[in-house]
């Protein structure tokens, strides 16, 4: 018999039923170090006082009214983030998955809006994850993402990661965009090279083709600057952000410039719960301490420790380990063991992990992780490894 929960995802036997700062309670009184976050999403951790505050002072007020309206705390998030980046509009979402179905629309209806409708296609790269619409796999292409989900949405061509000669030969005359995570999260924890974003940048104002950023994961302050693409010294035309931006709370948003969201008019796109004043109260908050450059830094300052530490635990352990990945407080551990087996052992000793394609164990905790806490979990990880080493 089917569960009541459709069973898509294999659950571990854990619940929580309560969290603070890094950590989480489950319901027999356990606690666990979340390096985890809720895959990245709580940004500022468990119970923020800032966050509750703002959650509980808007909940007292309005919910929702949906976007027949003018919605104040929208308005000034919007304004936030405009200000602080590359964007001059900003569309709200709930998800991330939401934000793919806007970037691919808006793209291709501002070729439509430039008397080009034929630009209709979208390059990707192998091991993309973009989420689980019916475009956001057909984006990614994997057969892990597709199998049994056909007819795929079509106008989309997957390359491989990070080659720049394969994106010149396949640029033409109906390309549209290039849709890329600076840092494939889901997909192992692969940073793009900067050479290879500034590239790609530079191939993008020779063509006309728009640039598209998926920062779901690799956004907000996860590797130290407010976006990932800040590294690099480029800018999107549309950029996808979610998951951090709510500090746990839904909320999503496409960013884009004037032109890149050309015939984006009324009646063009829409959403009944994207931007409500409760979300954007909360991400009102999020952005007002995550923007903040003395955060960045010490977000920069905490993952070069966390890092050091993590590439003296593949040194201590050389047959559990391969490397570590990432940037920032984005890290991967990727596994000679398998990794789902680290993932386990790490329950048992009382720390989450996110497991990853390639093998990889994702390290994605709360921005605000103390260093007693990065300490704390270098010692259960390195606990966790010793209970796979294999027997001499």
């Amino acid at each position: 018999m089917i569960p009541t929960v459709l069973p898509t995802y294999n659950r571990a036997p854990l619940s929580f039923v309560s969290g603070e700062g890094s950590w989480l309670t489950d319901d027999r009184g356990r606690r666990y170090l979340d390096l985890g976050a809720g895959i990245g999403v709580n940004a500022l951790g468990h119970a923020s006082p800032a966050l509750v505050a703002a959650l509980e002072g808007q909940a007292e007020k309005l919910w929702h009214v949906s976007n027949l309206y003018r919605i104040p705390q929208q308005q000034a998030l919007a304004d936030m983030l405009v200000e602080r980046t590359f964007a001059d509009t900003v569309f709200f979402t709930n998800s991330g998955t939401e934000a793919l179905e806007l970037a691919v629309k808006m793209a291709r209806r501002h070729w439509h809006q430039a008397g080009q409708p034929a630009r209709t296609e979208i390059l990707t790269f192998e091991g993309a994850f973009h989420g689980r619409s019916i475009a956001a796999i057909s984006a990614a292409g994997s057969d892990k993402l597709t199998q049994g989900f056909a007819p795929l949405l079509p106008g989309f061509t997957q390359l491989p990661f990070a080659d720049i000669e394969a994106v010149r030969a396949a640029l033409g005359d109906t390309t549209a965009a290039i849709l890329i995570e600076p840092i494939q999260g889901e997909g192992g924890i692969r940073p793009a090279p900067d050479a290879f974003l500034r590239d790609l940048r530079a191939l993008c104002d020779e063509t006309g083709t728009l640039l598209i950023l998926d920062e779901v994961q690799c956004g907000m302050g996860r590797t130290g600057r407010l976006f990932a693409h800040e590294w690099a010294g480029i800018a999107p035309d549309i950029m996808m952000v979610a998951k951090g931006i709510g500090g746990g709370f839904p909320l999503g948003a496409v960013l884009a410039t004037e032109s890149a969201a050309a015939g984006m008019g009324a009646g063009s796109h829409g959403s009944t719960y994207g931007g409500n004043p409760l979300g954007c109260a909360v991400g009102l908050k999020v952005m007002e301490i995550v923007a903040e450059p003395a955060f960045l830094e010490q977000i920069s300052e905490k993952a070069g420790f966390f890092r050091q530490k993590l590439e003296g635990l593949v040194a201590q352990h050389p047959d559990v380990f391969e490397e570590v990945r990432g940037a920032g407080l984005m890290l991967g551990l990727k596994c000679a063991v398998a990794n789902t087996d680290l993932v386990q052992a790490g329950y048992d000793e009382h720390v989450l992990t996110v497991p990853a394609a390639d093998n990889v164990v994702r390290l994605l905790p709360p921005l605000n992780i103390s260093k007693e806490d990065i300490a704390t979990a270098i010692a259960a990880l390195d606990a966790a490894a010793s209970r796979l080493r294999p027997e001499t």
